[in-house]
């Protein structure tokens, strides 16, 4: 097997309102639309698509609960390439209807971070730190 992820998708409970977040709201570029029933978007490397979070369940088990909620354990982080583009992209995630969950500030690992939740609550961590280096393709040089 060849380590790769391909796409990551969240469920998420209002599609409509989901898709205007990252579309709109964070600019993710996208040729897919409501109707198409899922949406990718386009981003360096990974695709990331965004899927009504009942017919996620359907694809799944078949057991969906509103009340069961997000089960987060895991973080989507963007990482910039300068330290001023983080409080940007924080910024941006709150005017198109996320909450900030930890304003950027200097982290123990050496590098500067924040966290917003998107509208469904999942967890996005934007990061800087003087180390990374990106490719061509802006994917993150980790090697």
């Amino acid at each position: 097997m060849e380590p790769r992820i391909s796409i990551i998708s969240f469920g998420v409970a209002d599609f409509e309102r989901s898709y205007r977040f990252y579309k709109e709201g964070l600019g993710f570029p996208t040729s897919g639309t409501l109707a198409d029933g899922i949406v990718f978007f386009k981003t360096a490397g990974t695709r990331f698509a965004i899927y009504p979070v009942d017919k996620l369940a359907e694809e799944v088990d078949g057991d969906f609960s509103a009340e069961r909620g997000i089960f987060r354990t895991f973080t989507i982080a963007h990482n910039t390439r300068s330290k001023e583009e983080v409080g940007e992209v924080l910024a941006l995630a709150a005017q198109a209807g996320g909450k900030i969950e930890k304003p950027a500030s200097d982290v123990f690992w050496g590098g500067y971070s924040g966290y917003f939740s998107d509208p469904d609550g999942y967890l996005w961590e934007v990061a800087y730190a003087d180390c990374w280096k990106f490719n061509d393709d802006g994917s993150l040089m980790l090697d």
